[in-house]
């Protein structure tokens, strides 16, 4: 019995692990597709602004 509440315990430890594990490579998934696309959406956005912009005069 005491063997099996051990066993409940120490699994429910791995369990968070692997969830923080999962949680810190999904995060640097995100951080590098956000670093990647922010230039290319920067420079969308500033074409956007040139065309829209309105002529002075």
């Amino acid at each position: 019995m005491i063997a099996g509440l051990v066993s409940i315990r120490n699994e429910k430890g791995v369990t968070a692990i692997e969830y923080g594990l999962l949680a810190a490579l999904i995060s640097l998934a995100i951080i590098g597709a956000v670093t990647l696309l922010g230039v290319n959406l920067a420079d969308v956005f500033g074409g956007v602004a040139e065309k829209v912009a309105v002529p002075a005069g």
